[in-house]
């Protein structure tokens, strides 16, 4: 199996690079850019969507790119390194790659096409108070009134909801199974707040409000959306990745600098070996996710959701252990605002319960250990 990067992978990579690292390589630009809202630069998401990344997954007759699940994933990697905090897994590949595979041709050539030139923010409304990690909607509920349909119920939290110009919602259908609806962002209740690894999120309520069906009224799309949410799973993990790509050097260097008792920390075996632990925790991660992205680019539904659960469940582990490893090996230093571990340490806590933390998905892995018979331990 070939691991590497063609050419055209390798220029994407350095290309997206440049953008993100000249923004928020110095940390110091990206509390800036979370202080106000909407909690990124929106200048720097114009400048995504000329250089073709917010257009990326879609096809080019929806006015993307039509490029694969590697290259999202290199883009996804490079965001997670700086921490960036533009919503591109949320708007782009989560709220857009629904709208790819339910839309009409007519909805993503318009969707889509806004999306990718940077005019527009999706918002995916899918998680609703009191419910665990769904594909299926249940309080927000959809009523029909000839050709016209109305959602009621709310939804929290909502990524980037208070800034989204499109919202795509799951609500729950009068025939059962769960649809998809366009509400305009203007339309609705939102009340958007900061998270804790400084981006945003909303609490969004409807009333009656008027929505339009993505794809065909009335049709449940449950499957689509699973599917989709596995996608997105697969590419958090690859933001994640960036992120503890980031952590690993940042701590070795520090034991390098700093000294203790006149010598540098890198001469005490102890904390060596607990870096050798963090390098162990990141190679397996990266070699599970790259594993993970070319499932997806099979394109196998149930694969793809296989490879999500395990992934997951990897990085997961090993976030929470390269993170507080980070965090112990720094001291004091790792907990201050001004210092970037602690919010590295905060993304990828964030990017851990966005569609499932680890106990959720080895629940999932467990559940669907259904080939073995049953053995008698005493046997």
């Amino acid at each position: 199996m070939d691991f590497l990067y063609d050419d055209e992978q390798d220029a994407l990579r350095e290309a997206t690079r440049g953008l993100v690292g000249k923004a928020y390589s110095d940390y110091e630009n990206r509390r800036q850019a979370v202080k106000d809202d909407p909690g990124f630069d929106e200048q720097q998401w114009a400048r995504m969507a000329e250089m073709g990344l917010l257009g990326l997954p879609f096809s080019e007759e929806d006015g993307g790119v039509g490029a694969g699940p590697v290259e999202i994933g290199i883009v996804c990697q490079e965001l997670g390194r700086v921490i960036a905090p533009e919503p591109y897994l949320t708007s782009v590949v989560l709220a857009g790659g629904l709208v790819s595979a339910v839309g009409t041709a007519e909805q993503r050539q318009e969707v889509l096409g806004a999306l990718s030139a940077g005019e527009s923010v999706l918002a995916f409304a899918h998680d609703e108070p009191g419910r665990g990690w769904t594909a299926g909607a249940e309080k927000v509920t959809a009523a029909q009134d000839g050709d016209a349909w109305t959602l009621t119920g709310v939804k929290e939290p909502v990524p980037h909801g208070a800034r989204a110009d499109v919202l795509v919602v799951s609500a729950a259908l009068p025939g059962g199974g769960t649809g998809l609806f366009l509400v305009e962002g203007a339309t609705a209740e939102r009340t958007g707040y900061p998270t804790y690894d400084g981006t945003r999120a909303a609490k969004v309520s409807f009333d009656g409000t008027a929505a339009t069906p993505l794809g065909g009224p009335g049709v449940d799309v449950t499957a689509s959306i699973s599917t989709v949410q596995d996608i997105t799973r697969v590419m958090a993990a690859n933001q994640a990745l960036g992120a503890m790509q980031f952590l690993l050097p940042t701590t070795t260097e520090y034991l390098r600098n700093r000294k203790q008792f006149g010598v540098p920390l890198s001469t005490f075996q102890a904390l060596t070996f607990r870096a050798a632990d963090m390098y162990v925790s990141l190679e397996l991660t990266h070699s599970m996710v790259d594993w993970a992205t070319m499932v997806v680019a099979k394109g196998d539904p149930v694969e793809v959701a296989d490879a999500a659960r395990r992934v997951s469940l990897q990085v997961s582990t090993a976030g929470r252990h390269v993170g507080q490893e980070a965090i112990q090996l720094h001291g004091g230093i790792a907990m201050t605002m001004e210092y970037s571990v602690g919010m590295v340490m905060a993304h990828l806590t964030a990017l851990d319960h966005l569609l499932g933390d680890g106990g959720h998905h080895l629940r999932e892995l467990a559940g669907a250990v259904t080939t073995y018979e049953a053995l008698d331990p005493l046997a």
